[in-house]
């Protein structure tokens, strides 16, 4: 198998940058099987995401959940393509300290250009604290790269 290409495949192999959001916060490729569009990643979530308790604001959290269900379906995709999130739900299970968290992300199904995908957050002890569920459509890279 030759070596996969595309905005997110770019990113994690070093030919292009991670994302600015990404990179904020502290996002780390893990491992991803294309074949059973899964993916693992880890997040470092740093003092400066925490609430007046202490804890990481919800957020921040909803923002590694989504940096975790879309990487999930990109990582499938061919290079000229790319995804738009139509929907995406958050449940909060318990509240989490500042520290290296993971998002593990899949492929539920996937029909033409709808894909619907759900991802967990755990912390290191591996214990959920978050989980998502969303709607994407696969749109050409194209599309995505528009500016309107």
């Amino acid at each position: 198998m030759s070596e996969r290409t595309g905005p997110f495949w770019d990113a994690v192999n070093g030919r292009a940058p991670l994302p600015r959001a990404a990179a904020t916060l502290g996002a780390e490729f893990i491992d991803a099987d294309v074949e059973n569009g899964t993916i693992r990643l880890a997040f470092h979530a740093t003092e400066d995401f925490t609430n007046p308790a202490g804890n990481v604001l919800g957020a921040f959290l909803a923002a590694m959940l989504y940096d975790t269900v879309g990487p999930a379906l990109l990582a499938t995709l061919e290079p000229d393509q790319f995804q738009s999130t139509m929907e995406f739900k958050v449940s909060f299970l318990r509240p989490t300290r500042p520290g290296r968290l993971f998002g593990n992300g899949r492929v539920v199904h996937r029909v033409g250009d709808i894909a619907h995908l759900e991802a967990s957050l755990s912390d290191s002890e591996d214990i959920v604290i978050a989980t998502a569920s969303a709607t994407a459509r696969v749109v050409p890279l194209s599309v995505a790269e528009t500016v309107a």
